[in-house]
């Protein structure tokens, strides 16, 4: 038996047994929960059909600790979620869904703008809603990994959604983590916001742009959004800010800021001066510093990061016709727009590279392109579809570079 044959057989007779014990520790887990069901509001019949016979997805588990938010650059994560494509698509959409947006704005007082920057961030306006069964990832999660009574609690509480009638099981797709529908709901946040606001006596946030637009904005009312606040603002720092002074947390009158010397960008007074803000850095000295109010607080609690607050946010500003940061961010490799990014694909695939689909999503594949490519430019290898890389691949190939795909 060659050598190399031999080396896969003995893997994959040390798998095998790996792959039978979880089998089996899924399979009691799942007879766990259906024990369970009753008692959390789910029938046996809704269950069964729902979840016996489920194969584990372990995809899910290894996700548990990766998230963008925390992981990306500030200036790659905002660059293709705040794009012109992005932006002139919102504006699409509150024009196409203005109706709508004004009589949620009068229920929940939440402006169209946010709204529909959330929609966009969350979804690309309902586009991309996610591919994964939901019930299946959170059986998994109930079952393997770190939080598994949180993720039961989900998985019941979406059984629920289920017996109910207001999703079918086979439109529950979404999220690794099981957030669904066009503005991307935890069960429990559905449970908990969700509103029928096209009347037809569902709250579908799957095919229901009404419904996902108006629970989005309960959502905000509900975590304390203020109809007379902004969202905050970009502000110059005087020389040598207090470190003590920086967080989101630690809020104070605008006045007192103005007494530190902060200023806004714009060259506009902080007003009013008794409305409360912290201050935020997202990329340290250097680079943009906001105050932020209680509204952007309100939009934090959508997803517990700064930075993806801080995109709502700016996305917000952008559909009513505010510019881009003045600040710029402190680095000489600026992020792409998702329109640069597919041009990265595309130009990969030209030089042979089989990245798969130019979607710009900068995948394993892809990543893995342009780390040959840094490889033979002799540059730092970190996979990283910045403006430099871009620059170098516009430049005419020396050399083709053929790599089969991951």
């Amino acid at each position: 038996m060659p050598k190399q044959l031999a080396t896969a057989v003995a893997l994959l007779v040390l798998l095998i047994p790996a792959a039978q014990g979880a089998d089996e520790t899924f399979d009691h887990c799942v007879e766990e929960l259906r024990a369970a069901a009753p008692a959390k509001g789910v029938s046996a019949e809704v269950f069964d059909r729902n979840i016996r016979g489920l194969q584990a997805d372990m995809s899910v588990v290894a996700s548990l600790d990766y998230q963008p938010e925390f992981k990306t650059p500030i200036w790659d994560y905002l660059s293709g979620l705040v794009d012109d494509e992005r932006i002139a698509d919102g504006q699409a959409m509150l024009d196409q869904w203005a109706g709508v947006l004004t009589a949620v704005q009068a229920r929940y007082g939440v402006d169209p703008a946010t709204v529909v920057a959330v929609w966009g961030v969350e979804s690309n306006f309902g586009r991309n809603v996610g591919k994964r069964p939901i019930l299946t990832s959170l059986t998994t999660l109930s079952c393997f990994g770190r939080r598994q009574d949180y993720f039961r609690s989900e998985l019941f509480t979406a059984l629920q959604i289920v017996e109910h009638g207001d999703v079918e099981p086979a439109r529950l797709t979404g999220s690794w983590a099981g957030a669904f529908g066009q503005t991307q709901f935890m069960p429990s946040t559905f449970a908990r916001v969700a509103v029928d606001f096209d009347g037809d006596g569902r709250r579908d946030l799957v095919s229901s742009a009404p419904d996902a637009l108006a629970s989005t904005a309960n959502f905000l009312a509900d975590a304390g959004w203020s109809p007379d606040l902004p969202w905050g603002f970009e502000v110059a720092l005087p020389t040598g800010i207090d470190d003590s002074l920086i967080g989101r947390r630690k809020k104070r009158p605008l006045a007192e800021w103005a007494a530190h010397g902060v200023k806004r960008i714009d060259g506009q007074p902080l007003e009013p001066a008794t409305t409360r803000a912290g201050l935020i850095l997202p990329a340290g000295e250097g680079g943009p510093a906001f105050l932020v109010t209680p509204n952007f607080d309100a939009i934090y609690a959508y997803n517990a990061a700064e930075s993806y607050a801080l995109a709502i946010a700016h996305l917000s500003d952008r559909l009513r016709g505010g510019k881009p940061f003045v600040t710029r961010w402190p680095t000489d490799d600026p992020g792409l727009s998702r329109a640069e990014r597919r041009e990265v694909q595309s130009l990969l695939l030209q030089r042979g590279y089989a990245i798969g689909e130019i979607d710009g999503v900068i995948g394993s594949a892809t990543r893995q392109a342009i780390e040959d490519v840094q490889r033979q430019a002799g540059l730092e290898v970190d996979g990283r579809a910045g403006r430099r890389m871009l620059e170098l691949l516009r430049a005419p190939a020396t050399k083709a570079a053929p790599q089969p795909a991951d």
